[in-house]
């Protein structure tokens, strides 16, 4: 007889790894914590997967899911609205930067990211410069996996089974300081060099052919790679000297994750375009968006003109009602707040691990951050394929998890363990990640 998971194909997962034991099941959360079907509690320090921003068991939020699938469960936006989807809109123009006020709801943030490409490339099509179809993005950032958002994406583990992608993706250097190859003494002018390799990327490959350029405010994938000062300042300049879109993928970093509604507010620079969408409903329905400038709609509102792009479920009733009530809970309970009250012990908190020999950088801001693991501290040496793969799947993702800590021990670039608890953890749940981590880093070190 077989498992009750045999039928289940787990995303992003190596599914042999199973083949013998059973695998972790969470059936229920509440605030900052989920337990398994055995009944044991985890700290869940990822908030999910970066996206239950106001904590589990918010009874308001599947209330508002409740009513509103008794009222209307679904309608399409394909010519036609729904009231909660025109109150959202609305809702989220009134909190973004400058005039992103036009709403493109999808049902996740690959959708968006995708949406927002062939924006620009529709965009750019109606206004009379068709060539421009390539987009410019960091190296190893993660901007979705459908093969659009793939292609925009700089990890090249996620990439190569997977080729020939959408052609047009360029890649530039990310903004990781510590280990910086160019100003490595200078965080701002190591920004600024970082900001002129976008430029430099654009000449190269043509103004007239480059379409827009995709940063997140901090970039995810590597291990939370904050912006230098002034760095998204110089790449607004760049891109209005070239006519290129600046998208800010905030999938992750909206919603409260760094102490504003959008990352873009954060570190004060004005996109063309946001994406976004996990926090958006804390996770409790489905729901991202593309939230364009004012001026990119201007072309599709000419007679017999449209943006041809379309989700069979974007902008779903459900979804937007729990957006809706997802908000008011921001507002109610000063969510925003509370993050930037709390986030410089947050950061104090995880930066007491530096004692560890084995943790070289704490890197990020809000409540996203990345712990980097190397093998000599002095030197920065990191570990070689073979010991991370030791390291990571042989080690610390089971014995984190073993001692009651979900988090993210990732190695798409060097060795890392990101963190981003939900929006309300306090000093409790800073104290109890800091313990784990010390116990199993502790342990890790002498297995080195």
């Amino acid at each position: 007889m077989g498992k009750e998971t045999d039928h289940l194909w787990m995303h992003f997962t190596r599914m042999g790894a199973y083949r013998e034991g059973s695998v972790p099941t969470i059936v229920r959360g509440e605030g900052t914590y989920v337990w398994d079907s055995n009944g044991k509690r985890y700290l869940d320090g990822l908030a999910g997967l970066f996206t239950v921003n106001a904590g589990h068991g918010r009874a308001e939020l599947a209330d508002a899911a409740a009513k509103q699938a008794h009222e209307l469960a679904y309608f399409p936006l394909w010519s036609y609205a729904h009231p909660k989807a025109i109150e959202l809109a609305g809702r989220i123009a009134e909190l973004t930067p400058g005039d992103l006020n036009r709403v493109f709801f999808t049902t996740g943030g690959s959708e968006a990211v995708e949406s927002a490409w062939k924006l620009a490339r529709s965009y750019f099509k109606k206004v009379g410069q068709p060539l421009r179809h390539k987009v410019v993005s960091r190296y190893l950032a993660y901007h979705g996996t459908s093969m659009g958002a793939l292609s925009i994406t700089g990890v090249p583990a996620f990439r190569a089974e997977f080729e020939p992608l959408v052609p047009g993706g360029i890649k530039v250097p990310n903004t990781n300081f510590y280990r910086a190859p160019e100003h490595g003494d200078d965080y701002e002018a190591f920004g600024v060099w970082a900001a002129e390799e976008i430029a430099r990327a654009i000449e190269r490959e043509g103004p007239e052919t480059v379409a827009a350029v995709f940063l997140e405010p901090v970039q995810n994938a590597g291990g939370c790679f904050p912006a230098p000062p002034g760095y998204f300042q110089r790449v607004r300049e760049i891109c209005d000297r070239y006519g290129v879109l600046l998208v800010s993928d905030e999938v992750i970093c909206s919603w409260g994750r760094l102490g504003e509604y959008f990352g873009a507010q954060y570190y004060g620079y004005q996109p063309d375009i946001i994406t976004t969408a996990k926090g958006m409903t804390s996770g409790y329905s489905p729901l991202g968006a593309m939230i364009a400038s004012d001026r990119l709609i201007e072309p599709f509102l000419a007679d017999g003109q449209m943006f041809a792009h379309g989700i069979t479920f974007g902008g779903h009733p459900v979804s937007c009602a729990v957006g809706l009530a997802n908000l008011d809970l921001f507002e109610r309970e000063g969510l925003i707040g509370h993050v930037r009250e709390h986030a410089p012990a947050f950061r104090a908190t995880l930066e007491k691990l530096y004692d560890l020999p084995i943790v070289g950088d704490v890197r990020g801001e809000g409540y996203f951050y990345g712990i980097e693991l190397v093998k000599d501290k002095t030197t920065r040496e990191t570990f070689n394929a073979e010991e991370s793969e030791r390291l990571i799947r042989g080690f610390l993702s089971g014995a984190l998890f073993e001692a009651g800590l979900y988090c993210r021990a990732d190695d798409r670039g060097d060795p890392v363990i990101q963190l981003s608890p939900a929006l309300t953890a306090t000093q409790q749940q800073f104290d109890e990640i800091e313990q784990i981590l010390r116990d199993v880093l502790t342990r890790a070190s002498s297995l080195l």
